[in-house]
Parts: C-alpha cells; structure tokens; sequence
C-alpha cells in the first residue's frame, strides 16, 4: 500500500494524543514508529498482523497491539491485519491450518462436523488439537514471513521507481 494512502487511514499524532482513552496507557503509547509509516514498521506490522491472525486464541487484537509495542511497529496496522480471520474466513483458514498440521505430523487428515457445544469441545476437538496448532503455528510463521518480505520488497521497489522517475524528469530539463 502506498504510503500516502496508509497516511489517509492512520491518524494524526496530533489526533492520536486528543484521545482521551489513550492517556491510560502513558506516554509510551505515543512512540514513533506505533504510529508512523516507514518500511520497518509497516512490514514488521504486517508480520505481526498475519501471524497473530493464525492464533486460535480470543483476544487476537490486543495481541497484536502488545506485539506491536514489543516490536515497535506500526499498532494500527498489526490490529487490522488481525481481522483477517473474520467469522466468513476463519473455517477456511483453520481448516488449511489443521490439514497443514496433519501432513506435517504424519496424522490422517479427519473430517470435522463442528458444532457450538461443551460436547464437540471436549471429544471432537481432543483428537485434532496437536495438528491444528501446529498447523496454526506454522502457517502464522509462514504467511507472517511473507507478509514482511512481499511489503519491504514493495517498498523498495516503490521508493527505487520513483528515484527512477525523479530521475527522468530531472533530465529532461
């Protein structure tokens, strides 16, 4: 995404500090890189997003942020990056992540009818968890990674393009 664009999205420091809620949290909440865009934090955000994504875990959002804190990169981007896995494309990417898990651990893959219930919880799901989280573990690995080298490699190639054209223009003068 460009970073103009990312601009529009994100709020101001200005803005972010007029929030009252924030003012909880301390003066740590306002650090540099949480808020602004730059190749490091935008990619390091995109790894956390999509490999805190891959989390079976309630709460994937504020752990994101605290991930995005720990590593200083950009909070909005790494929460966002959370949905994700939204109710419409969490079976889908849960079910990828089992299947990966179960290749991997040489178990055979099981089809799974999942109900909302105590029942399913405590016999259906004991018998798929090993493969699941790995599967979940990995591919949070995987697809974090990507997310990181496919944005800074983005980038690059953004910044050298408009070097090029600056370039350009500059010899045509």
């Amino acid at each position: 995404m460009p970073k103009k664009t990312l601009k529009l999205i994100v709020p101001s420091a200005a803005r972010i500090r007029e929030m009252k809620a924030l003012h909880v949290l301390g003066d740590w909440i306002y650090a540099g890189n949480l808020w602004h865009i730059n190749r490091y934090s935008a990619s390091m955000a995109f790894f956390v997003g999509l490999f805190v994504a891959f989390m079976p875990v309630p709460g994937q959002m504020v752990i994101a942020a605290l991930l995005a804190i720990l590593f200083k990169c950009n909070l909005p981007l790494s929460v966002g990056l959370v949905w994700i896995t939204n109710p419409v494309t969490m079976p889908a990417i849960y079910f990828l992540a089992y299947k990966v898990g179960a290749i991997l651990i040489d178990v055979p893959v099981r089809e799974l009818r999942f109900e909302l219930s105590f029942y399913w919880l405590q016999h259906s799901l004991y018998a798929v968890w090993k493969p699941f989280l790995l599967g979940c573990m990995l591919c949070g690995l995987f697809f974090g990674c990507l997310g990181y080298f496919v944005i800074s490699l983005m980038w690059r190639w953004r910044v050298s393009y408009h070097w090029h054209q600056r370039k350009l223009r500059r010899a045509k003068r």
